[in-house]
């Protein structure tokens, strides 16, 4: 796998957000003209995107902000069960720090922090356009 693509309708949020997470900004582009409308399908696209990559540069997301046309939601808050993409998860350090953190950019618990054994502490948080993030603090 190379990345995962996520549309936004603020890029700056979604990077912040995700920066907030120790992901790093790899790089940032403007999209359009023939050859994109071919390979997504759209005429007329304009987008900008952002590329993040994790710190041990595996894993990388793409979030792309449209101009033309309009972003339409997709389910934005569509519950866990819900057909598709759901969410993104993380191993963190420190669940309760990272939860201090993200909440300056409107992260929210879906509902509560659980603990399972000795083993893990998790919980999902609705970040920046409903995107649905998994944190887990595991227990070493």
């Amino acid at each position: 796998m190379h990345h995962v693509g996520m549309t936004v309708t603020d890029l700056a949020a979604a990077v912040a957000f995700f920066e907030e997470l120790g992901m790093e900004l790899e790089g940032k582009a403007h999209m359009e003209g023939e050859l994109v409308d071919g390979v997504i399908g759209l005429d007329g696209s304009t987008s900008d995107i952002a590329m993040m990559k994790t710190p041990d540069d595996r894993y990388r997301i793409e979030f792309s902000q449209f101009q033309t046309p309009k972003s339409i939601d997709g389910g934005s808050h569509a519950p866990i069960h819900a057909l598709g993409l759901r969410h993104v998860a993380f191993v963190v350090d420190d669940l309760d720090d990272t939860l201090t953190r993200l909440q300056p950019h409107g992260a929210e618990v879906v509902r509560n922090v659980e603990t399972y054994e000795d083993v893990l502490k998790t919980c999902y948080v609705r970040g920046p356009e409903g995107i649905l993030i998994e944190l887990c603090e595991y227990f070493r």
